[in-house]
């Protein structure tokens, strides 16, 4: 497998780079408190960093059983049922929450189709809203539930 390879902070974006830029665009702001799963030795470490230094405090792992208010889920092809995943991070998430769901760009081992993504989201209840490099071997894009969800 070829993982994807991390990049720094102020690489290019579709929309900003995996600094404050393309971080916040996602919806990620100070104060914050973010779970992540999936967390493996291919993900890109300079996106998580940016992540954990515009929200001010470290990223919770797996293990973290309070609410918080965003999940950021690193998903392969090979992880298993996204559908499943995305309705467990809804679980965790407090009112206004959000999950961003950062999977391999196309061309790279473990790509997730983006119709793949569209049916798991709606399975979960969640729409797209946006999406950024998360480095140059991933992809982000912003899933949130509906206004008003709760």
């Amino acid at each position: 497998m070829n993982p994807p390879s991390a990049s720094p902070v102020g690489a290019g974006t579709e929309q900003g780079g995996p600094g404050p830029g393309g971080v916040d665009r996602l919806g990620f702001a100070p104060g914050q408190v973010v779970q992540e799963f999936g967390y493996d030795e291919d993900v890109d470490d300079a996106f998580r960093l940016a992540v954990e230094d515009l929200c001010g405090t470290d990223l919770e792992d797996e293990d973290f059983t309070g609410e918080v208010d965003a999940v950021l889920l690193w998903w392969r092809a090979d992880d298993g049922d996204l559908g499943d995943a995305l309705v467990d991070t809804v679980g965790v998430l407090g009112d206004g929450g959000f999950v961003v769901l950062v999977t391999p760009k196309p061309g790279r081992d473990g790509v997730v189709e983006a119709s793949e993504i569209d049916e798991a989201a709606v399975t979960a209840g969640l729409h797209a809203g946006g999406s950024a490099n998360a480095g140059d071997g991933w992809r982000a894009t912003r899933l949130a539930g509906p206004k008003g969800r709760r």
